[in-house]
């Protein structure tokens, strides 16, 4: 027997930090579940064939960029390949897909930070985004490093650190278990006095406000609701399954981590979904 949880066009998970402990909810249409409550008992999601994109709700039948439908992911400014790559920001030259989005969203204050996910990276986030970015990463550990002026400082100094830390998430890796603390600020310290002479050019190209080095903030620890974490990650997908069930294991990321397998809910948005539960009666 099964109970009906949710259904509808589903976005990314949702997520607070309370006491370092994360609460997720699948928003699913107009409503969102939540799934902290689930952890142990038997689920199923399945998918209901229609595809919406998630800005301009045309139907699609793929999806891109993680739920757009191809002219918008041609058209918007937040699917331009500098989002992916902020130090190719072309916003100066004027070539800005949406201006105005560029202004509320890339010309704004950014952070860029350390994290231990799959081991040590490097990141950014918009500092209205903190905490969501690290945790939708799998982080278990973030600690900022700078604050900068916008987005293509904050890529210009990503770039600095990524040649001596990882800037990507090895995401099998991190959903095998939590990593070992980490002194991250330590590596802090470590990074920007290794990277001192770049730094500081930047500063004087850019300006000494657009980039502020940070030592002063504290580590923010993150802890994901799991019951017990997988030794060997496989990865499921509605494009190949239409339906996804098993016992929920654990949620960290984007990730619903099931007995059966693990799924990427940021990858399926905008995918029509039923979630439920299944019982004994």
């Amino acid at each position: 027997m099964s109970v009906l949880l949710g259904e509808g066009g589903i976005r990314k998970m949702t997520s607070s930090l309370s006491n370092s402990a994360v609460d997720y909810a699948l928003p699913m249409g107009e409503s969102s579940v939540p799934l902290n409550a689930l952890l142990g008992q038997s689920i199923s999601l399945s998918f209901l064939g229609a595809i919406n994109c998630v800005h301009c709700g045309r139907k699609t039948k793929k999806s891109f960029n993680q739920g757009y439908c191809y002219p918008c992911f041609q058209r918007l400014a937040q699917c331009d390949s500098c989002i992916m790559s902020p130090q190719k920001c072309h916003y100066a030259g004027g070539t800005c897909r949406e201006p105005e989005w560029g202004d509320a969203n890339c010309m704004v204050d950014h952070f860029v930070y350390l994290a231990n996910t799959s081991g040590l990276k490097v990141g950014i986030t918009r500092g209205t985004q903190v905490p969501t970015r690290w945790i939708d990463q799998g982080a278990t550990q973030a600690l900022p490093a700078f604050r900068v002026a916008s987005r293509l400082d904050s890529g210009l100094v990503e770039v600095a650190f990524a040649a001596h830390v990882a800037d990507k998430t090895a995401w099998q890796r991190m959903l095998k278990g939590a990593n070992d603390p980490m002194d991250l600020s330590a590596e802090r310290a470590r990074l920007a006095e290794t990277c001192g002479d770049t730094i500081e050019a930047l500063r004087r190209d850019r300006g000494i406000d657009a980039i502020t080095p940070l030592d002063t903030e504290d580590v923010t620890t993150i802890d994901y609701p799991v019951l017990e974490y997988p030794s060997k990650v496989k990865s499921m997908t509605f494009d190949k399954m239409p339906e996804v069930s098993g016992t929920l294991m654990g949620i960290k990321a984007q990730y619903l981590i099931l007995d059966t397998g693990v799924i990427n809910m940021r990858r399926h948005a905008g995918y029509q979904v039923a979630l439920s539960q299944m019982t004994e009666n």
